[in-house]
């Protein structure tokens, strides 16, 4: 991956694609590019505060618990998404697992250098904390597709929600998508397997290629 292409996908996509050119060339020019093998773990919860980290390329997994729990799977990212801002502004622990899905290109901005920037212009924190905003509401709209009774409609539910990932080859096997749902991998197995009777998705080793996206939505929203 080529540092200028790099920069180009963070610049265009996601975060940092709605702020300054200055604020852009600020963050960009103080981050570094990073490289994941797949399984690899960017950081685990409970680690010490540390800075934010933009998904290039690849995929990363977003994984939580309560305290002393197993961290489990709840959300994948696109280019352009940001995360670990909390340790910015509570200068607590992280609360959250990231873990490389597939060969993945990260851009890592250090807590330091998210200080310096805030210590020199104080109203650059709301920038950050528009990375912030962003997780709520992506933590609500979870919370909202969990509490679905039918777990069908909580399988369309995610599966839409993935489509916010850019792609419609979601890299997701089975048994992670039941994780993701509260379902055993059984039943995930059998509800794509109904999906892709109706034509909705098709499933391969460790993928799922949505190829109605428009049918699948209406179905989570028809609960």
């Amino acid at each position: 991956m080529r540092r200028e292409d790099a920069d180009s996908i963070v610049r265009n996509n996601g975060w940092l694609s709605s702020l300054s050119f200055a604020f852009q060339d600020e963050v960009l020019r103080s981050a570094t590019l990073q490289a994941y093998e797949p399984g690899k773990v960017i950081y685990r919860q409970g680690d010490e505060p540390g800075g934010i980290y933009g998904l290039v390329a690849g995929n990363f997994s977003i994984n939580t618990a309560p305290p002393g729990g197993r961290p489990k799977l709840i959300h994948f990212s696109m280019p352009g998404y940001w995360t670990g801002e909390g340790c910015f502004f509570t200068r607590q622990p992280r609360r959250m697992e990231l873990r490389a899905i597939l060969p993945t290109w990260v851009m890592h901005l250090p807590l330091t250098q998210m200080d310096r920037i805030a210590y020199e212009d104080p109203q650059l924190i709301r920038n950050f904390s528009l990375i912030l905003m962003h997780s709520i509401d992506m933590s609500i709209r979870i919370m909202n597709d969990l509490q679905h009774s039918d777990p069908k409609v909580r399988i369309a539910a995610v599966l839409s929600r993935a489509l916010s990932s850019g792609s419609p080859a979601l890299n997701l096997t089975q048994e992670q998508l039941g994780e993701m749902t509260c379902t055993s991998r059984g039943q995930a197995n059998r509800i794509l397997g109904d999906f892709e009777k109706r034509g909705w998705v098709k499933c391969s080793y460790g993928s799922i290629l949505i190829l109605d996206a428009a049918s699948i939505q209406a179905f989570a929203d028809d609960d």
